[in-house]
């Protein structure tokens, strides 16, 4: 049975977050808020759910570019290779933040993504999704969720979202009206900086 959970960004229970982890620790999925859209997510090291957020995405897991949720930039460095001074430096002044970076993914990189050479990282500013991740102890897959009517694009509205995914989800976490402009995607893992897609977030950070 889904459950759709009210948490307020302000101050989040901490009841409610401990349910939102035991479920990502049983392997189950969450629809949760973001500084951007609702996204759609698991537990970075729990296979049969990554399998799962693949299958409603339409791509094997194995092509997937979904990017993982971080708590902060310590908990980013256990998955990316060693970065230099400019490359840290850009990811200090932009997160936590609406922006996605691809960086260089190293070998502690769960089994699913054990193929993969870049990763994509948020550290997004929400504390809600922020406080799970923290508990949960780990990174969590993401990957946003689109509405299937074009000129919507992005659900906000965590009420009808719950409605449209109960059936595919076992929580979908209310933290008030989302966003509809998708997050920034920058690409660090070269020498140079390339822009993959400009969604919210200033360029000014590069």
């Amino acid at each position: 049975m889904s459950k759709l959970i009210r948490i307020y960004e302000e101050n989040p229970d901490l009841r409610k977050v401990d349910q939102a982890v035991e479920i990502l620790r049983k392997g189950g999925l969450i629809i949760y808020p973001t500084d951007t859209v609702y996204g759609l997510g698991c537990d970075i090291t729990k296979v049969k759910a990554l399998e799962k957020v693949a299958r409603i995405k339409q791509v094997k897991l194995d092509k997937a570019n979904f990017s993982f949720i971080c708590y902060d930039l310590s908990n980013l460095s256990e998955y990316i290779r060693q970065i230099d001074t400019a490359t840290y430096k850009i990811l200090k002044r932009a997160l936590p933040g609406p922006y996605t970076f691809i960086l260089k993914g190293n070998n502690n990189l769960p089994k699913a993504f054990k193929n993969k050479k870049t990763v994509g990282i948020r550290v997004p500013d929400n504390n809600i999704i922020r406080t799970i991740v923290k508990e949960l102890g780990n990174p969590i897959v993401s990957t946003s969720i689109h509405d299937e009517d074009d000129v919507i694009e992005y659900t906000t509205d965590p009420e009808l979202i719950f409605e449209k995914w109960r059936d595919k989800v076992d929580l979908v976490i209310d933290g008030g009206y989302g966003g509809n402009i998708a997050s920034t995607i920058i690409d660090l893992s070269d020498n140079e900086i390339s822009i993959v897609r400009e969604g919210k977030g200033s360029l000014d950070i590069l």
